[in-house]
């Protein structure tokens, strides 16, 4: 199987967002931001809305992010992975970006609006966590950590297992509703309906800017 041709539809507003189970607010001296498989191969299936919106919604969130000192990190499929570290995904989704990069070199790159600078950090991504076969939760810890805005693609399945596993973990995982995207409407608002009643708070773009800019940052890694 290989991924669906995903037809364009509304991003959930604030009013639609599902209700919670705890109050956090994203802190800038205690989150990080994750972009999550930005990479122009798992995009390319859109037809339009609401990837403009996604995309230009997580840049935002990337600027204030650079900006207050809050860690940002991507994941990225490799362009070539071996059977051995494919694994199971080949069964559910087949080759993956491997069976397109001879055509296409550049589908493995994170999408030039929201690509990755100097002093950010690029998760190699071998499973739906991000978590998983990563240093991730080390380097969180190691920069005093404990918060996770997440974006990107796809909202019910990497996007929701890096939450879950965040919460696991400890991590207050913050899923930003209107800064990811999902195979249709269906499923983004399935993803925001178990994140925010199992793991963790769903969030919009306006919100996190504001609790982010209200908030107190300090150096990556000092006591709070």
């Amino acid at each position: 199987m290989s991924l669906p041709e995903i037809r364009p539809y509304p991003m959930p507003t604030a009013a639609e967002l599902p209700p919670g189970r705890v109050d956090w607010r994203p802190e800038a001296a205690r989150a990080a931001l994750l972009v999550h498989d930005a990479q122009r191969y798992f995009l390319a299936p859109y037809q339009g809305a609401p990837i403009p919106e996604m995309t230009a919604n997580t840049a935002a969130l990337i600027a204030a992010a650079r900006e207050l000192g809050v860690p940002v990190f991507y994941t990225a499929q490799p362009g070539r992975q071996e059977a051995a570290d494919r694994g199971l995904l080949t069964e559910f989704w087949g080759p993956g970006i491997g069976g397109v990069i001879d055509a296409d070199p550049s589908a493995a790159d994170i999408v030039a609006d929201l690509a990755p600078r100097p002093g950010d950090t690029v998760l190699t991504k071998w499973r739906y966590s991000a978590f998983q076969r990563s240093e991730f939760a080390e380097e969180l810890a190691a920069l005093g950590r404990d918060q996770l805005l997440i974006t990107g693609v796809y909202a019910h399945i990497g996007c929701q297992a890096t939450a879950v596993e965040a919460f696991m973990r400890d991590v207050r995982p913050f899923l930003v509703c209107d800064a990811v995207a999902d195979f249709s409407r269906e499923r983004h608002d399935q993803a925001c309906e178990y994140v925010a009643q199992r793991c963790g708070v769903v969030t919009t773009t306006a919100d996190a800017l504001a609790a982010l800019s209200a908030s107190t940052p300090i150096p990556a890694g000092a006591a709070r």
